[in-house]
């Protein structure tokens, strides 16, 4: 799954990376290393301008936008339920009601340094072997890629109207989106091997952000491209080797802390939270 993740890039480097046409410096969004759900995260994304001098211009044109984690489907009766849709399987992606019409015309790329996810230590496993009701304290990893590069997590988006709101209100509009997520990778990691800890992904987590390669991005973004038979290949996951994944402090666990420390790689585990 992807629950946590950073994203410390500046737009400017984005924009130029994914080739953007079309940015709001007012949507600029601060470097953030624990991104949460229902945050405002940056995506990448394809469709025509409706506002502005270009607004008459019919071909998509590639944005970088400001949206908020949690998709909400349009036909919801409220966004409460946005904060529970933070991922969705690429396997049902193309089927489920809440995505399959975003997954055919609405689809995004959420860029990334990478994410976070939690292995239960072997410590506090054996403890809940022997009876002791002891709260498991979990280890963090940060995976991303090998070669540093910007990861780009397939997303979709949707739009969502708050009907209590006046056309012209500036909230009446809400734009959110969800990370597709896929099976984790069970091949070693890329880079360096560690003595100790997981292996691979899957030894992590089950589950794992759909991570898409460059030769992919062009094709994703398209909205005009909208056969599902046409889109799903687009979800296989990604060739094995090119992430990596490290122990990062505890204090990542805590939404309140944020900055560039909680990316530091730790040589071993948290004592106490031996994987």
């Amino acid at each position: 799954m992807c629950g946590r993740y950073a994203a410390s890039r500046r737009p400017e480097d984005l924009v130029g990376l994914f080739g953007v046409e079309k940015w709001e410096p007012a949507e600029t969004l601060a470097p953030d290393w624990n991104v949460a759900p229902t945050k405002d995260v940056h995506a990448v994304l394809e469709r025509p301008l409706r506002n502005g001098p270009d607004a008459a211009e019919p071909r998509p044109v590639r944005q970088l936008r400001a949206l908020k984690w949690g998709l909400v489907p349009a036909w919801a009766k409220s966004p409460e339920g946005g904060a529970r849709m933070i991922n969705a399987r690429a396997e049902t992606v193309h089927e489920k009601p809440s995505y399959r019409r975003p997954f055919a015309s609405r689809r995004c790329i959420l860029p990334a340094d990478g994410y976070y996810e939690w292995v239960t230590g072997e410590g506090e496993r054996q403890l809940e072997e022997k009876g002791k009701r002891k709260r498991p304290r979990k280890q963090p990893y940060f995976v991303t890629p090998v070669d540093g590069s910007v990861m780009a997590m397939a997303g979709l988006y949707e739009f969502w109207r708050d009907r209590t709101l006046p056309d012209d209100h500036p909230r009446a509009w809400w734009v959110t989106c969800t990370v597709i997520t896929t099976e984790a990778d069970k091949e070693p990691f890329g880079g360096v091997a560690r003595d100790e800890g997981p292996r691979s992904l899957a030894e992590i987590h089950p589950r794992m952000p759909l991570v898409l390669t460059e030769d992919r991005w062009d094709s994703w973004l398209d909205p005009a491209r909208t056969d599902p038979g046409d889109l799903l290949p687009l979800l296989a996951p990604p060739p094995s080797g090119l992430l990596r994944a490290y122990p990062v402090a505890t204090g990542v666990s805590d939404v309140r802390n944020n900055g560039p420390e909680l990316l530091k790689e730790l040589e071993a585990p948290e004592e106490g939270t031996l994987f």
